[in-house]
């Protein structure tokens, strides 16, 4: 493994570490991040014609997607706090799956990117549509968490091809 490709979670002993990242350059940076949630035909119905006994499952999931960006260094143990200066959710609803398509968009001004808050918030909101949904359907399937782009920051561009 080449030096610049090595991980960085863990100090010369081999144990693990929180990356200093007091030296880097404070720049805008910008992570989207996808998620899918497959249903039925009963469930897909009920959650867009907002009919699900705890509420309007996409609110209540876009909800949970923001605050998980949020607390994200809370829930990942190497992440760092970082000053979150945007959330964004958005949902799809794909008719051929039927299915849910989220995106997470996460932005912020730091020395690290905010790839982790957006693959982080894009997993909560899927998995506040399972919570949601649970009681009609037991088998939901949460698929395709993946990092669709990100900007900022020394190790460059990144887009999902």
């Amino acid at each position: 493994m080449s030096e610049d490709k090595k991980l960085t979670h863990f100090n010369e002993n081999g144990r693990a570490r929180m990356v200093d990242v007091s030296e880097k350059d404070e720049t805008l940076r910008e992570a989207v991040a996808a998620a899918k949630v497959l249903v039925n035909e009963e469930t897909f119905t009920i959650i867009k014609e907002g009919r699900a006994k705890k509420g309007d499952v996409l609110g209540v999931a876009q909800v949970a997607g923001i605050m998980a960006a949020k607390n994200n260094a809370k829930l990942i143990p190497m992440c760092h706090p970082l000053r979150i200066t945007g959330v964004d959710i958005d949902f799809e609803y794909d008719e051929q799956g039927p299915a849910i398509d989220i995106k997470a968009k996460v932005r912020c001004k730091g020395e690290t990117g905010v790839e982790m808050e957006a693959l982080t918030a894009a997993s909560v909101a899927a998995l506040t549509i399972y919570d949601m949904c649970k009681a009609v359907q037991r088998d939901i399937v949460i698929t395709d968490i993946r990092l669709l782009s990100k900007t900022g920051g020394k190790s460059g561009d990144y887009e999902r091809t």
